[in-house]
């Protein structure tokens, strides 16, 4: 920071005593005969810039996945000691074409500096002010503090954005449609899959009394564990629904399995995992998992200690529901959010992936469901 802060201090001593430099006031600083080491070190700092933005892109994609803002996708980790190395082949190679296509299409540094500088200047308004409710409400700081610290700050920020502004049209457009396009994405997939559970939860039957009068039957049971991946825990799961009708059989010990996500970085191994009761033979599950942890069912599981529940991997089958998404006329969103939507549903990654499930113990079933 105080090198960054000394060259913009030097860059506008060159722009008072020479206007014209205004061109490119950084290279400007250096003599001819600098011009060449300038550029190297230029180069060798973008490529450091750059590393830090897809690593960041890598973590604020899978911790908006994990919060429910985006389908989910392949995650890679690269280190089995530190659990935030992954690696989101999709993040990576659409910053790639994003980059080429912006680079073809500016054609100039100017234009792209333009866009830089309000996609930086929005990104410093935006932070100072939920830096607002970090210092208000979390750190609990009182008001004749942070008040007047936080308009100082927003008022720099103002000017800086303002100022950025009148490139508007010489590029500064571009970061603001993105930002708009990826917003667009994320409040379609939080909105629609809250249709989707809604569905799901109007059309399936509660499932505490189902399981209670299917304990009464008399239906063959397999000395199994099925485990049953749901979003909501408290209707009967679609794949148990389909194991019954098609299959007529049920297994000895089935697990109504639920997966939330805190808004925390991450939840404590021993709080990770609850355990309830629903009747014989039925459980329910739900992991807690933080925005930062890895979801790791199989392992989560593992560390079931009730006595009358005991879970063998070998004789363990993982049932997920697979839902087929049917835009309809309605209140649900508008036509084109519907389609969308499904379309974001039929190419989300697969859950067995997601949540490490061994490949050769998921059964998926599919069903459609109307938005």
């Amino acid at each position: 920071m105080p090198a960054l802060a000394l060259n913009y201090l030097g860059q506008g001593a060159l722009l008072m005593r020479d206007p014209t430099a205004v061109e490119n006031p950084f290279y400007r600083l250096f003599p001819d005969d600098w011009i060449l080491p300038a550029v190297v070190l230029s180069t060798a700092a973008t490529v450091i810039a750059s590393q830090a933005v897809i690593s960041g892109a890598y973590s604020l994609t899978r911790q908006a996945i994990q919060l429910g803002f985006l389908p989910r996708m392949q995650v890679c980790h690269t280190s089995a000691h530190e659990m935030g190395q992954i690696y989101v082949p999709l993040v990576n190679w659409s910053l790639l074409v994003a980059v080429i296509a912006a680079v073809l299409a500016f054609g100039n540094s100017s234009a792209l500096a333009s866009a830089y500088g309000i996609a930086v200047t929005m990104t410093m308004l935006i932070t100072t002010l939920l830096t607002w409710f970090v210092v208000r409400h979390a750190w609990k700081l009182p008001l004749v503090v942070v008040l007047p610290v936080t308009l100082a700050l927003v008022a720099v920020d103002v000017l800086l954005v303002v100022s950025c502004s009148l490139k508007f049209l010489q590029g500064g457009w571009f970061p603001l449609a993105m930002g708009l396009a990826l917003f667009g994405l994320m409040a379609t997939w939080a909105r629609g899959r809250t249709l989707l559970l809604n569905a799901i939860r109007d059309n399936d039957p509660p499932l505490q009394d189902f399981v209670t009068a299917l304990a009464a039957e008399t239906l063959q049971r397999t000395p199994r564990t099925a485990v049953y991946a749901v979003a909501n825990p408290d209707t009967v799961p679609q794949a148990l629904l389909h194991n019954l009708k098609h299959n007529q059989v049920l297994h000895a010990q089935n697990l109504i399995l639920t997966v939330r996500f805190h808004e925390q970085p991450s939840v404590p191994v021993a709080e990770q995992l609850e355990l309830q009761a629903l009747a014989p033979g039925f459980w329910r599950v739900t992991l807690h998992y933080g925005f930062m942890d890895s979801p790791n069912i199989p392992e989560a599981l593992g560390r079931c200690r009730a006595p009358d529940l005991p879970i063998e991997p070998a004789s363990t089958s993982y049932f997920l529901s697979r839902e087929i998404v049917v835009p309809t006329p309605g209140a649900g969103m508008a036509r084109w959010r519907e389609a969308l939507f499904a379309t974001m549903a039929r190419n989300a990654g697969s859950v067995a992936d997601y949540f490490r499930l061994p490949d050769n113990a998921v059964i998926e079933l599919g069903t459609r469901v109307q938005i």
